[in-house]
């Protein structure tokens, strides 16, 4: 495929992303999912041969942090649509994303508060593996280099204060929140251990950790 037609597609696919957004129980959610899934595989490119350009790349990060919070149709596998799974596919996307050189500091905390975000406005807890989806786009955010390392504990102190009160002031939504978070941290745990071994990944590792023990 050439460049050129690599390019052409990859904003086809940008555009797809807000087609019908808002929508929920609809067939429109494919183009939007489906474009996300296109685009990880585009980004995966990007991060080994750059093709896009700096203006394309850093406008794709900012309209996959935005889909990832909007979409509102969060369906995983439909037994007679099969799978849709929109927020996975997203996740792969940004995770993707953050495998690039061009990524900022600013961008890779963006992407963080926006799967925060997801898992906090998600109306039910996943169960198609989405959660782990998004814990490998977490660890493809703090393995970077440039990372602030110092940026994960308060992150993850965030998701932990949004469950404070799950106890007493207990709810559907409180409880999906809760859950979303738990299955999140468990997959993230698991994910860090399969880094190669480093102080950073331990230290990581011994946050997640320290968390679940006091959930």
């Amino acid at each position: 495929m050439s460049q050129n037609t690599l390019l052409s597609l990859t904003d086809e696919w940008r555009a797809n992303l807000t087609s019908g957004i808002g929508e929920s129980g609809t067939n429109s959610v494919f183009k939007r999912s489906f474009s996300a899934l296109c685009l990880s595989e585009a980004a995966k490119r990007e991060s080994k041969a750059g093709f896009m350009g700096s203006q394309r790349y850093h406008s794709l990060v900012s309209e996959a942090i935005t889909y990832l919070q909007a979409e509102r149709d969060l369906r995983g596998y439909d037994a007679d649509l099969h799978w849709i799974h929109a927020t996975a596919h997203t996740a792969d996307l940004v995770g993707a994303l953050a495998d690039s050189p061009m990524l900022t500091k600013e961008e890779a905390a963006s992407i963080l508060r926006a799967i925060s975000a997801r898992l906090s406005t998600a109306p039910q807890v996943y169960t198609q593996g989405e959660q782990d989806r998004l814990a490998a786009a977490v660890v493809s955010v703090v393995r970077r280099k440039d990372f602030d390392v110092a940026a994960f504990e308060p992150w993850l102190a965030a998701l932990q204060n949004e469950d404070r009160d799950v106890w007493t002031q207990t709810s559907v939504a409180s409880l999906a929140r809760y859950q979303n978070h738990n299955y999140l941290l468990q997959a993230l745990t698991v994910r860090l251990l399969l880094e190669p071994a480093s102080a950073r990944s331990e230290q990581y590792r011994t946050e997640v950790l320290k968390l679940l023990a006091d959930r």
